[in-house]
C-alpha cells in the first residue's frame, strides 16, 4: 500500500509523533509512506519546494522526531483547496476549487490513501477528496483548541493547557507586586477549554469563554470586591473568541481562503476594567506560544496512538473514517459526522459547575 500524509491548518505539539507512529506502523506492514510538503501546498505548487512537495518518509528520515514541536512536513491555515486564493488578471485575489488537482494527482501517482493530519477545516478538506475522489481518507483529529467532535480529546490541548498554567501561576506574582489586573488572552477560537481549564488549574479570579457571552460590569464587580477584601490584584483569563453580551467577538482581520483573525479581546478588556475600577490592567497575549515546544507525555502518547491506529484503520479495511479518542480504546468515527462539527464547552459540564463554586467569575 501507498500513503501518502499531510499535516493542515495550525500547527500543534504532537505532529511529527503522529508522522513518526504513521510511517513506523506502514513499514512494519512493508507499506510505503511519502509526505506532502505544507499541506496540499506541496502538490498544488511544487515548484516552491526544493525537493519537489512531496517527500519519501522512511523509518531513518522520521527517527527522533516524536519530542519535537511543529511539523517536519510544514502546513499552512491559508492553502483550502476548496477555495484557493489566485491573483485575477486586474490584480484582485479569488477563489478557485482545486480539489480535483489533488486527486488526479494522487490516483496518478498510485497511492491508496491519504492520512490527514488536522482540524475542523482540514478534516472537512479531507472529507471532501475522499466524497470526490474515490481516495480513501483516514483523519487524525489536531488542535490545541480541543474542539473537534467525536473524541474525547484532540494532540496538542493537553501541552497547550500545561503550558498557558504556567503562564498564569508566574503572572500571579507580578500582579500581586504591583497591585495589577492582569488579564490573559488565550487562543481556542469558538471554544473555551484552553481559557477554562488552565483558568480553573491556574487559579484565575475570572474566566471568560465564547460559550458564556460575559458583562463586563459584572467581572469589574469582582475585581473591586477582591480589593475590598484585601486581594489588591486579580487574574483574568480570556479566550480571543469571547464576547460581551450584546457585543462582537474581537476580529483582527479576514483573508481570502482564510478563517477570520481572532485577537484583541484582551487588550479590550484590560481598558475597560481599568476604567470601571481604577485599578491599572494589563493584557498579556499568549497567542502562539501555545502553538510551540515539544509536547507533553500525554500528548506524544495520543499522538503515537492516533498515527499508529490510522494504519491499523487501513488494513482492517476501514474508509473515509477519523480516529477517535475513548479511553481505553481509539475508536473510528465516519467523517461526514466529523466535517464542520465542533465542540464547545458545555456550560453546564462539571468544570464550569467548579469554576462557580470556587467563586470564579465567569462574566455572567
Amino acid at each position: 500500500m501507498k500513503l501518502a500524509i499531510n499535516t493542515g491548518g495550525g500547527d500543534a505539539p504532537g505532529l511529527n509523533a503522529v508522522i513518526r507512529a504513521v510511517v513506523s506502523a506502514a513499514q512494519q506492514r512493508g507499506w510505503e509512506c511519502w509526505g506532502i510538503r505544507e499541506g496540499y501546498n506541496g502538490i498544488l505548487e511544487p515548484q516552491n519546494f526544493v525537493d519537489g512537495g512531496v517527500v519519501r518518509l522512511t523509518r531513518e528520515s522520521v527517527s527522533g522526531i516524536t519530542h519535537l514541536g511543529g511539523t517536519i512536513l510544514g502546513t499552512t491555515n491559508k492553502g483550502n483547496p476548496l477555495e484557493y486564493p489566485v491573483a485575477a488578471a486586474d490584480g484582485s485575489l479569488q477563489t478557485v476549487d482545486r480539489c480535483d488537482e489533488i486527486i488526479d494527482y494522487l490516483k496518478n501517482q498510485g497511492f491508496d490513501a491519504l492520512i490527514a493530519i488536522g482540524g475542523d477545516g482540514s478534516l472537512s478538506v479531507a472529507h471532501e477528496i475522499g466524497e470526490r475522489g474515490g481516495i480513501n481518507v483516514i483523519g487524525v483529529p489536531k488542535t490545541i483548541d480541543n474542539d473537534l467532535k467525536h473524541t474525547i480529546a484532540t494532540f496538542g490541548f493537553d501541552t497547550a493547557v500545561t503550558f498557558a498554567t504556567e503562564c498564569i501561576d508566574r503572572l500571579h506574582s507580578t500582579a500581586e507586586s504591583h497591585r495589577r489586573i492582569m488579564v490573559v488572552e488565550v487562543m481556542g477560537r469558538y471554544a473555551g477549554w484552553i481559557a477554562l481549564e488552565s483558568g480553573v488549574a491556574g487559579g484565575a479570579d475570572a474566566v471568560l469563554i465564547p460559550e458564556i457571552p460575559y458583562d463586563i460590569s459584572r467581572v469589574a464587580e469582582k475585581m473591586r470586591s477582591r480589593v475590598d477584601r484585601g486581594a489588591a490584584f486579580s487574574i483574568v483569563v480570556v479566550a480571543e473568541g469571547a464576547r460581551p453580551r450584546d457585543g462582537q467577538r474581537a476580529v483582527k482581520g479576514t483573508e481570502i481562503g482564510r478563517a477570520e483573525r481572532l485577537g484583541g479581546i484582551g487588550d479590550q478588556v484590560a481598558a475597560q476594567l481599568q476604567e470601571l475600577t481604577g485599578q491599572e490592567a494589563r493584557c498579556v497575549v499568549l497567542g502562539h506560544l501555545l502553538r510551540g515546544g515539544t509536547p507533553s507525555a500525554r500528548d506524544r502518547l495520543l499522538s503515537l496512538r492516533f498515527g499508529a491506529a490510522a494504519v491499523r484503520a487501513l488494513e482492517e479495511g476501514q474508509r473515509h473514517v477519523m480516529v477517535s479518542l475513548h479511553p481505553p480504546y481509539v475508536k473510528y468515527v465516519p467523517l461526514t459526522d466529523v466535517a464542520h462539527a465542533m465542540k464547545l464547552v458545555p456550560t453546564d459540564s462539571d468544570t464550569v459547575a467548579t469554576a462557580r463554586d470556587m467563586g470564579i467569575s465567569l462574566g455572567d
